[in-house]
């Protein structure tokens, strides 16, 4: 790969943007330069990229993803190849999926089933969660082998869908007593499963099988009362590190607001769907047209006030990074298996390679700052998983992860224009949003220029990572 040098560019980090020239060697950041000192000190490179009028910003890192995930009688329709390939072209440049375990089955058979699907498919750089299903001895002992012997700082536990992955209070608390007491990570879907189901099943029974009653049988009310519940039993587990996973609603933020406020280990993530769609405009289209937009959270309603909170808690720091629970599913023979029947349709949205692009349009509608965009999407994502200084932030030693954005340009997204992801439909279809991926390099390899995948399936490697560093 030889030496890259980077000129011309703002550099942009948490901490501030600022212009100079960025060496590479290899696969690491050596250098950052003011610009008139790449001549004084002599610097010489193999390759030199103008960056002029240009945002050089790390590799985006999403943190929530699925993969060929398997849901019911089919898959996400991403691979691990298709799927990374997307998130490169949308300038991100590591991924955090999740091997999963059910009632029944083994911790670690699950994650080894998981690195089979992964190794050798990637295109960049990638990690795991563990989701436990079945919270048991075996499962509970499993914790302490997962961080200290595979690498996998997190575990992932549900408080829905009961029959599948639901675990009840009593499980959750053992299980953050555990995580708790190994400084890992647990991540919680939170939202009342029981509850849920009644409500589902009160739907069906009148008839009201249409997409729109995905989200109106998953009020907001419930992923609230759901999150209090999870913060109540990490503080009573000794203030295990909690994470609530695509937070939708304003009732859940508030809980995690106030949990954070009082200095709890509390921290939450939204996706752009719910920054960007809603229950009225996309859930509610007519016919089966909303199953597209059908994932759990669901959308919530653009007559309350979700969304105008969200991006406030995205300013102040209430919600902590951004990711895109990516979970494609075509609309043919996929979607339509819930086709007279909302609770068969496959829950997921395809988003990977679009993060980036939808949150700098926040930044360009003055909802976030230039550094809160880098933040949540790329640094905050790594130092809260373990990954940090070596992902999410371009320092000298760091992985070369780098994007080069084109502030000025537009990009349209929609099936027939800008659209990799393995999916028959876009959730942002005819979106216009400013900006522009104009180059992506992982670890001093260029993947992405001149509009071009130029990478290779199998450049991505398994991060082993450490553990978090956003604890208080």
């Amino acid at each position: 790969m030889g030496r890259i040098l980077i000129r011309n560019g703002t550099v942009v980090s948490p901490s501030g943007s600022w212009a100079a020239d960025v060496l590479v060697d290899g696969e690491i950041v050596v250098g950052l330069f003011e610009p008139s000192a790449v001549e004084a000190l002599g610097i010489t490179a193999d390759r030199t990229i103008d960056a002029a009028a240009r945002y050089v910003i790390p590799g985006g890192v999403d943190v929530h993803t699925h993969m060929q995930l398997p849901m019911g009688p089919t898959f996400s329709s991403d691979t691990f190849e298709t799927g990374t390939i997307a998130a490169a072209w949308g300038g991100v440049t590591t991924i955090v999926d999740f091997a999963s375990q059910q009632v029944g089955e083994r911790v670690m058979d699950g994650l080894e089933a998981r690195h089979g699907e992964a190794a050798g498919n990637c295109a960049i750089d990638y990690a795991f969660h563990q989701t436990i299903g079945g919270v048991d001895d075996e499962s509970l002992l499993a914790i302490r082998q997962l961080v200290e012997r595979e690498g996998v700082s997190s575990i992932k536990l549900f408080m829905a869908y009961p029959g599948a992955y639901y675990s009840d209070d009593g499980q959750i608390l053992r299980a953050m007593q555990v995580a708790g007491e190994l400084g890992v990570m647990t991540m919680m879907h939170a939202e009342n499963g029981i509850a849920i189901d009644v409500l589902r099943a009160q739907a069906i029974a009148k008839g009201d099988t249409d997409p729109i009653f995905h989200a109106l049988t998953r009020p907001p009310e419930l992923e609230g009362e759901a999150t209090h519940r999870a913060v109540q039993l990490a503080k009573v587990a000794g203030d295990a590190p909690l994470y609530i996973v695509h937070l939708s609603a304003a009732d859940a933020l508030e809980e995690v607001a106030r949990a954070r406020h009082r200095g709890q280990n509390v921290f939450a993530e939204t996706c752009p769907q719910y920054l960007w769609l809603s229950l009225e405009e996309h859930l509610a289209q007519p016919g089966f047209e909303g199953a597209k937009w059908v994932c759990s959270t669901p959308l919530r309603s653009s007559h309350d006030h979700h969304q105008r909170d969200l991006w406030t808690g995205l300013r102040n720091d209430d919600l902590a990074v951004v990711s895109t629970d990516h979970c494609p599913f075509c609309m043919k023979d996929q979607k339509e298996l819930g086709l007279g029947d909302f609770t068969a349709i496959p829950n997921g949205i395809g988003g990977v390679e679009h993060r980036m692009e939808l949150m700098f349009q926040g930044v360009v509608n003055g909802e976030i700052t230039l550094e809160r965009w880098v933040e949540t999407c790329c640094t905050t994502p790594a130092r809260l998983f373990g990954m940090h200084p070596q992902k999410g932030e371009i320092l000298p030693g760091a992985d070369a992860d780098i994007v080069i954005w084109d502030p000025n340009a537009t990009t349209t997204i929609g099936i027939n224009d800008k659209h990799h992801m393995n999916m028959d439909h876009s959730a942002f279809e005819g979106f216009v949003v400013d900006g522009r991926v104009e180059t992506v390099m992982s670890r001093g390899k260029i993947l992405i220029e001149n509009d071009q995948f130029v990478g290779t399936v199998g450049h991505g490697q398994f991060l082993k990572r450490g553990l978090s560093a956003e604890l208080r």
